[in-house]
C-alpha cells in the first residue's frame, strides 16, 4: 500500500478538500502540518516540494504532487476507483464547472476577503476591513448563485453520490457559515441550503472540519 502524506495547514480549505476525499475513500494517510500563518510554506524545505509555496502538497512513496485538482484526480483514480467523479460526461463537466467557479470566483470573495476579515484578522489582533467585506458580498453571491443553477439539488451537488465538487465546497461553507454575511450570500440558493444542512452532519465532515 502506498504511503500517503498530506503536507499543509489542516485549517486550509484546500487541505480539507483532500482530507475529505481520503476519509470518504477509507484511505490511510498522515498529515505533515505546514503552518502557513508562521510562513512554514515558504521554507526552503517546503519550496523544494512545491515551488509556489501553496498547500496542500501530496507525497506518495517519494513522489510529490501539488495543486489540489491534480491531487484529487490522482487520489480519486488510484484509491477510490473514480467513485467521486460522475460517469456521465455532462455531470463530469458540471463537476469541473463547480470546482472552477469555486477556485476563480467564490473562494477569492468568500474566503480571501470575507472569512479572512471576519475570522482571521480579529484572532491576530486586528480590526476587520468592513469596506473589503462589503465589496466581496456581491461577487460571492454571483458565484454561489452560479453554483446553485448547476447543482442537481438531490442530496449532494450532482446527485446521490458525493463528488470532488462537494469536497471543494464543504470547507468553504464551514467558514463562511460562521460570518454575518452567510445568510445574505446564500439567501437565493435554496438547493444549496438544503445541501448544506445535509452535508455538515456527515461524520467525515465533522471529523475533518471540526
Amino acid at each position: 500500500m502506498a504511503k500517503l502524506t498530506v503536507c499543509g495547514t489542516p485549517l486550509s480549505t484546500y487541505v480539507r478538500t483532500v482530507l475529505l476525499l481520503l476519509e470518504e475513500a477509507g484511505v490511510d494517510y498522515t498529515v505533515q502540518d505546514i503552518d502557513i500563518f508562521k510562513g512554514e510554506n515558504q521554507s526552503p524545505e517546503y519550496l523544494a516540494k512545491n515551488p509556489f509555496g501553496k498547500v496542500p502538497t501530496l507525497e506518495v512513496d517519494g513522489e510529490v504532487i501539488y495543486e489540489t485538482p491534480a491531487i484529487t484526480d490522482y487520489l480519486n483514480t488510484v484509491f477510490a476507483n473514480n467513485q467521486f467523479s460522475p460517469s456521465e460526461p455532462m455531470l463530469q463537466a458540471r463537476m469541473r464547472q463547480i470546482i472552477t467557479i469555486i477556485d476563480n470566483y467564490f473562494y477569492p470573495a468568500a474566503i480571501s476577503k470575507i472569512v479572512i476579515q471576519r475570522l482571521i484578522v480579529p484572532i491576530r489582533g486586528g480590526k476587520p476591513d468592513k469596506e473589503q467585506i462589503q465589496n466581496a458580498i456581491a461577487p460571492a453571491q454571483k458565484a454561489i448563485q452560479a453554483i446553485e443553477s448547476i447543482t442537481v439539488g438531490s442530496l449532494y451537488l450532482l446527485g446521490s453520490q458525493l463528488t470532488i465538487a462537494d469536497f471543494y465546497l464543504i470547507p468553504v461553507f464551514i467558514y463562511l457559515s460562521q460570518t454575518p454575511e452567510y445568510e445574505t450570500i446564500t439567501a437565493q440558493t435554496p438547493k444549496l441550503q438544503v445541501w448544506w444542512d445535509a452535508v455538515k452532519q456527515l461524520p467525515n465532515v465533522e471529523k475533518v472540519c471540526a
